[in-house]
């Protein structure tokens, strides 16, 4: 009896009696299933790199922008000196007055 099951173990068969037409056409479903999770697998894989590739375009687009940002801000608080204002408009004659600003009174 133990030699029955012994030779009954399917791991114990010779090779071309498991890769026989039969076992082959009885498994094309699970090879079909098997192969479209790889196809999948790879598309998955191909999806994955496409994404990576433009998030880091898109941070290396935003440190771009962070640097012209700060770039004109500092130009922009440069020109905005007081001692910068007068000298642009220097040439077109304005200066800077030294009296005190009236206040206007209200008409009644």
């Amino acid at each position: 009896m133990a030699e029955e099951i012994k030779n009954t173990n399917p791991l114990k068969k010779p090779l071309k009696t498991l890769f026989q037409y039969q076992w082959i056409t009885g498994n094309m479903n699970f090879f079909f299933f098997l192969s479209i999770l790889a196809v999948l697998y790879i598309a998955n894989g191909h999806t994955t790199d496409k994404t990576i590739r433009n998030i880091n375009k898109t941070q290396n687009e935003l440190k771009e922008l962070q640097y012209e940002y700060k770039t004109l801000k500092s130009e922009v608080m440069y020109k905005s000196e007081e001692v910068q204002i007068l000298k642009a408009v220097a040439p077109i004659g304005l200066k800077l007055s030294n009296e005190n600003p009236r206040q206007l009174q209200p008409v009644k």
